[in-house]
């Protein structure tokens, strides 16, 4: 397997620099090898993310440079692909374990009866940052595995249990706006 190498120098002061470019490596899956070594799978969108990188710590007064490297035998291949892998199994079980307080959170509004408007926004919001996170992560994984599916997996359970817990909101919502309905047209002093 072939890899795009980038290397970069950027001066310790200002630290924001060196953190931003930082980020965005991680963010795109990179793997940091060494101080300044970073590792990507050979692809467009790896060539083009490197690219603009690069053209960005260049217009900030730093440098960089990127190649195309192939590892000189299948340890050193293997090695890598671990890496890779492992740390996006890092991130697929810390999505499995915000998952099961996903499911927590649900199970315990469940069992208090508090099917309000509220609590459907709070927890539709939490879903939303659960999903788009596991689909950063897809994103960026390059290698895949078991931990892929289990949290595909456990974000499913997650949609699932909002949307029971949602079809109980909106039941409970319309019975109760029955009821009012009801109880206005028996009441005498109601207009």
């Amino acid at each position: 397997m072939n890899f795009y190498m980038f290397l970069s120098q950027i001066p310790a002061n200002p630290s924001s620099l060196r953190v931003n470019v930082w980020r965005k490596l991680r963010a795109a899956g990179a793997l940091g090898l060494q101080n300044g070594v970073w590792v990507l799978p050979k692809g467009s969108e790896q060539k083009e993310f490197l690219e603009g990188l690069l053209e960005t710590i260049q217009q900030q007064g730093a440098s960089g440079q990127i190649f195309t490297v192939t590892p000189l035998n299948d340890a050193i291949e293997q090695d890598i692909l671990a890496r890779f892998h492992n740390d996006r199994d890092e991130e697929y079980a810390e999505i499995q374990e915000r998952s099961q307080e996903f499911l927590g959170e649900i199970e315990k509004e469940t069992r208090k009866q508090k099917f309000t408007f509220a609590e459907l926004e709070e927890n539709e919001q939490d879903l939303q940052r659960l999903t788009s996170w596991f689909e950063r992560v897809q994103k960026r994984d390059f290698i895949g595995g078991e931990k892929t599916q289990q949290a595909a997996e456990a974000l499913e359970a997650c949609r699932a249990a909002f949307e029971a817990f949602s079809t109980e909101v909106y039941n409970r919502q319309a019975s109760e706006s029955s009821f009012d309905s009801d109880e206005a047209k028996n009441n005498p002093l109601i207009d």
